[in-house]
């Protein structure tokens, strides 16, 4: 994960956007289905390999987020770790770029790669949820 404080941005908005995906990758480590549709706003929409979807609530995305264990599980991929590259807020908006790096039991690095979403601040808690990803199209399979 980024150490540094992102510039321009508070060490608060920094903390939460590291606690929001500390907490989205330890759903995918632990295939805790709960853990990661929490950290949505809804609906939300996806964009994966050239498409994108919309989910309308938690019960939607479930699906697609079972499908990505299956995948991990098949893959072995125990672990992901994340950088921010950029984060950016304004209001209730912010706009992230991370890096991620999926790795197997063993160690070995099994996927490298760039997401950017944009997050929306609850209303209620003032946590700041996923409300759309865009996968980058390159993925990189080890």
């Amino acid at each position: 994960m980024a150490g540094e404080t992102l510039p321009g941005k508070s060490l608060g908005f920094k903390l939460a956007v590291e606690s929001l995906f500390r907490g989205y990758a330890e759903g995918f480590d632990d295939f805790e289905l709960r853990k990661v549709l929490d950290c949505f706003a809804y609906p939300v929409t996806i964009w994966q390999l050239g498409k994108g979807t919309v989910f309308a609530d938690a019960d939607e995305l479930a699906e697609n987020v079972e499908a990505l264990f299956e995948m991990f599980e098949s893959e072995d991929i125990v672990r992901s770790d994340f950088s921010v590259i950029e984060a950016h807020s304004s209001g209730n908006a912010a706009f992230v770029t991370l890096t991620w790096r999926q790795e197997r039991s063993d160690g070995e690095v099994a996927m490298e790669f760039r997401c950017r979403y944009a997050l929306r601040r609850n209303d209620l808690s003032g946590h700041w949820l996923i409300a759309l990803v865009i996968n980058e199209e390159e993925v990189s399979l080890q």
